[in-house]
């Protein structure tokens, strides 16, 4: 595990940070501002604590500096002037303000970035919140620097010698003064990803007819585009998600009459097969424990002259464990089965050759790095159209009028065509090395992974969190550091498992400072869980 970086901001959770907390409001507010009386204990809980949130900035496992908000009235401030309504301006409503209650930091992180963390994170909870803004008793040496963040006075000032105070409020918008204050935040997400500056502007270019001969020639250069990237003969690109390209896969499966295999090692295997159960599909389904790849035994007692068809997840995105296209293709040899892989998470991250597969599918807002809303499938024969398949579902009628059978979209197919210019071989590599960069590292820091064991390259790595740590908990810290993993999915939460992907765009030196971060979180809540045992213990 990795030593704690400088700083720490979460939102306080647990006992011991309370405890400092009272301390440190103590030590300020008691010690250093005559506001309240001292105590033996050293310990000032606020009037408002069972209404407070409490952001706290660490350095290892001591709190250094807190701001604590509350948004159930009256506020302090109204206890101290009346109704504040009376004092603010009438644009602002309070009944989305808060009350910044307490604002300490230690005398030695005074003159750090330790303000600033607190402020970053005090943003990310404005928004979570939805507050408008919020009041300040600001203590009236410390008025030059509150009008610098942003506060403004709004009605006379309060307390007594000593300790004199200056209501202020501040909005919203200015409760970060630079872009360097609140940086950009980096997506983990296996999606949707980050995209470029110059495929966001396409979308603010004027759509044009998909019935237009230049947007036949927009369509042709994407397919090309594609085909070229994956070695297949055709690709049907679809208004969708990957889940409507799937059902149009699973669609045309149900017209062929031989019987097929599914195999499912994770989320989205399991998903192929109610797929199967809900196109009543005519297959076998071979499960394995999620993340577990299928041996070669086991594949060619399954690949028996019975099948005529397997579908399966190239990369199952619920572990990262990738079922190789290759492999799979090798050991069916010259038995004619039909191969169906879902590629959603490959495409455009992995190197992909179709040039063996029945049919696939892809997505635009993964791998690709585009605008998510278009859904692919890559085919190697002619399809015909069939009656027996809902219109928009049917393959055949895409390959029929040239991918346009019905309204589709020039600024998601623009922005695609942006995105494919994208150098990918270079991008191959890059997904390779991070891949092999953060499997060792949190190797090395004992920190269990899927996949199970380090053979080939994936663009998502799980891990699977031990009981101390909660997978929601370091998510949120994490999110509002300006860090997105994947732990939302309730497949995950229910395992407290997390996720990094790189199939967007993200750079080694982002993946550098995200797993310090991750690493230090991580260091810190098992300590504190370890102090929570020994306590137990005695």
């Amino acid at each position: 595990m990795a030593k704690a970086s400088s700083y720490l901001f979460k939102i306080a959770s647990h006992p011991q940070e309370f405890e400092q907390i009272f301390r440190l409001n103590h030590e300020t507010f008691a010690e250093e501002i005559p506001q309240h009386d001292k105590n033996e204990q050293g310990l000032l809980v606020d009037a408002y604590h069972e209404h407070n949130t409490y952001i706290i900035a660490l350095k290892e496992k001591e709190v250094i500096g807190m701001i604590s908000l509350a948004d159930n009235r009256p506020f302090s401030l109204d206890k101290k002037l009346g109704d504040i309504g009376d004092y603010l301006p009438n644009q602002m409503n309070i009944h989305r303000l808060c009350e910044i209650r307490l604002l300490s930091v230690k005398g030695k992180y005074r003159k750090t970035k330790v303000f600033i963390g607190l402020l970053r994170m005090l943003h990310h909870v404005f928004k979570e919140k939805g507050y408008e803004g919020a009041v300040i008793s600001g203590i009236l040496r410390e008025e030059k620097l509150y009008r610098h963040i942003g506060f403004i006075p709004f009605a006379h000032q309060v307390g007594s010698a000593g300790a004199i105070y200056q209501p202020m409020y501040i909005t919203k918008d200015h409760i970060l003064l630079t872009e360097k204050l609140l940086p950009s935040p980096v997506s983990f997400l296996p999606g949707p990803v980050r995209v470029s500056e110059e495929i966001l502007q396409t979308l603010g270019r004027q759509a044009f007819s998909h019935r237009d001969a230049v947007f036949m020639e927009l369509i042709r250069r994407v397919q090309a585009s594609l085909t070229q990237m994956t070695q297949a003969n055709f690709v049907q690109i679809m208004i969708g998600t990957g889940t409507l390209a799937n059902d149009a896969v699973a669609a045309q499966l149900a017209l062929l009459k031989g019987k097929g295999l599914v195999l499912s090692n994770g989320e989205f295997g399991e998903r192929l097969v109610n797929r199967a159960k809900r196109y009543q599909l005519q297959c076998r389904i071979v499960r394995k424990t999620w993340g577990e790849p299928f041996t070669e035994t086991e594949l060619a007692a399954e690949l028996d002259s019975e099948i005529d068809w397997i579908w399966y997840v190239h990369c199952e995105t619920s572990t990262g464990t990738v079922n190789e296209i290759e492999r799979i293709t090798r050991m069916i040899g010259v038995k004619p089965i039909k191969q169906a892989v879902d590629c959603i998470s490959t495409i455009g991250a992995l190197p992909v050759d179709l040039k063996n597969v029945y049919l696939a599918t892809g997505v635009s807002g993964k791998g690709i790095e585009s605008i998510s809303g278009l859904a692919f499938v890559f085919h190697n024969h002619e399809i015909q159209p069939n009656e027996h398949i809902p219109p928009y579902l049917d393959l055949g009628l895409y390959y029929l009028h040239d991918s346009v059978p019905y309204t589709h979209s020039s600024s998601l197919l623009s922005a695609l065509e942006q995105a494919l210019t994208k150098d990918f071989t270079k991008k191959y590599s890059d997904v390779a090395n991070m891949y092999a960069y953060t499997y060792k590292r949190l190797t090395d820091s004992q920190f269990e992974l899927l996949p199970k064991e380090q053979q080939h390259s994936s663009p998502i790595i799980s891990i699977l969190l031990d009981k101390q740590i909660s997978s929601v908990e370091i998510g949120e810290w994490m999110r509002r550091q300006g860090y997105y993993l994947h732990y939302q999915s309730s497949y995950l939460q229910e395992r407290n498992w997390i996720q990094i992907s790189m199939l967007g765009n993200v750079s080694l030196a982002e993946i550098l400072d995200m797993l310090d971060l991750f690493e230090s979180m991580c260091l810190y809540l098992r300590n504190l869980q370890d102090e929570i045992t020994e306590a137990l213990l005695d």
